[in-house]
């Protein structure tokens, strides 16, 4: 199983449109343009967990809702405030998804427990 998190950003949807107009035009056959979303989604994650070093610590005023399903937990919370080194950026209501990415990638084979793991924060306002 791999999470497929980022195919809901701006680059998974333009590879998504990309992929639809090539199987419109036959230049590429469906099950080619399922594989090429699939190691999207294990590009992406391995590309995060190992190029992205920043951290950045949140407050929030109010947790909204939480969530635990299928070994994903969702958490809405409201009026967040996200710290860095040099800037705070205050916002109304923020969804954070968090995937255990351990043995969650698959391949040929089955999971791969060495795969890195995934997670997303989107402001909902």
């Amino acid at each position: 199983m791999s999470y497929q998190l980022y195919r809901n950003t701006t680059l998974g949807h333009t590879l998504q449109e990309s992929l639809d107009e090539l199987i419109q035009y036959n230049q590429v056959p469906a099950p080619l343009a399922n594989k090429i979303l699939l190691q999207f989604d294990k590009s992406m994650s391995n590309a995060l967990s190992a190029r992205v070093k920043s951290r950045v610590t949140f407050k929030a005023d109010k947790l909204d809702t939480y969530r635990f399903c299928d070994n994903v937990w969702t958490f809405l919370l409201k009026d967040v405030e996200f710290k860095d080194v040099h800037e705070v950026a205050r916002v109304q209501t923020v969804k954070i998804v968090a995937c255990d990415g351990k043995g969650m990638t698959t391949g040929p084979g089955g999971p791969n427990p060495l795969a890195g793991g995934g997670g997303g924060v989107r402001d909902t306002a």
